[in-house]
């Protein structure tokens, strides 16, 4: 069974290898990512050593975080992101302590956001807040999954950012056809070497099962596209400037998002 113990070492010895193979490139802007993460993994692992209320509680802020992001990219208003930032909050408080209700917090959260173009008598973009609304709080919700995954999610985290980076530099390097339209920077060669290397570090964390492997080869891949098709409908190129390195939290865990959910709904 995964734990957190169990993935703690092997989460300290990467980060440590990591920084000598970083320092040794020379590269000012791998400097600046790994000193991210350096900050962000201990963290991360710590709020998960806590259980389910130290999950819930990373959950929440990343949450918040996320939403006033996404908020940004739909030019959503103070209040609509106001809501779905209480409505993502909610579903992940109820996976933590009403497991039984998650589905009807949701279907609240989707109630009160389609309550505000109404209240308002927005005609003019009445239609799109509540489809930007809704969208958030479906892709944004799959950070409830955390609470109930637990150290299952933090590998999956682990394993989906390897597959992010080798896909990265193997894509750069490899070239051939492009994986999207949505994303012309990415291919299919570093799609399939970034899901092979996912899929190691699965077996290094001794974390591999076939519902893993399904949610880090393909979840986290179209979880890609999907903020990538997002940013393009919103003309930006990240969602954020203040993560060192990478832009926004929502260009960070855009695969995770995807792949905690075809996990969840593969267990």
């Amino acid at each position: 069974m995964i734990t957190v113990a169990s993935l703690a070492p092997c989460l300290g010895g990467a980060l440590a290898l990591s920084g000598v193979a970083v320092a040794a490139s020379g590269r000012r802007e791998l400097r600046i990512r790994w000193c991210a993460w350096a900050v962000g993994v201990p963290l991360v692992t710590g709020a998960f050593w806590l259980g389910r209320p130290g999950t819930a509680a990373i959950a929440i802020a990343v949450a918040v975080i996320a939403v006033l992001e996404y908020g940004g990219l739909m030019r959503l208003g103070r209040v609509d992101r106001l809501v779905l930032a209480a409505g993502v909050a909610a579903v992940v408080l109820a996976a933590w302590l009403a497991p039984g209700q998650v589905l009807r917090v949701a279907a609240v959260g989707a109630l009160a956001l389609a309550a505000l173009p109404l209240l308002a008598g927005d005609a003019d973009r009445g239609l799109y807040r509540l489809g930007a609304g809704l969208l958030g709080l479906v892709w944004l919700s799959a950070l409830a999954a955390l609470v109930p995954l637990g150290a299952s999610a933090l590998a999956l985290f682990v394993a989906v950012s390897v597959a992010d980076i080798v896909a990265y530099f193997a894509g750069r390097r490899l070239g051939g056809p492009r994986l999207s339209p949505l994303s012309p920077a990415k291919r299919w060669s570093g799609t399939l070497a970034g899901a092979a290397a996912g899929l190691g570090a699965l077996v290094v964390l001794s974390a591999f099962s076939w519902p893993m492997a399904v949610a880090v080869a393909v979840g986290g891949p179209a979880g890609d596209l999907l903020e990538s098709m997002i940013k393009r409908g919103a003309g930006a190129k990240d969602t954020g400037r203040w993560l060192p390195g990478s832009g926004g939290l929502l260009d960070r865990i855009d695969s995770l998002l995807v792949a905690l959910a075809v996990l969840l709904i593969l267990r």
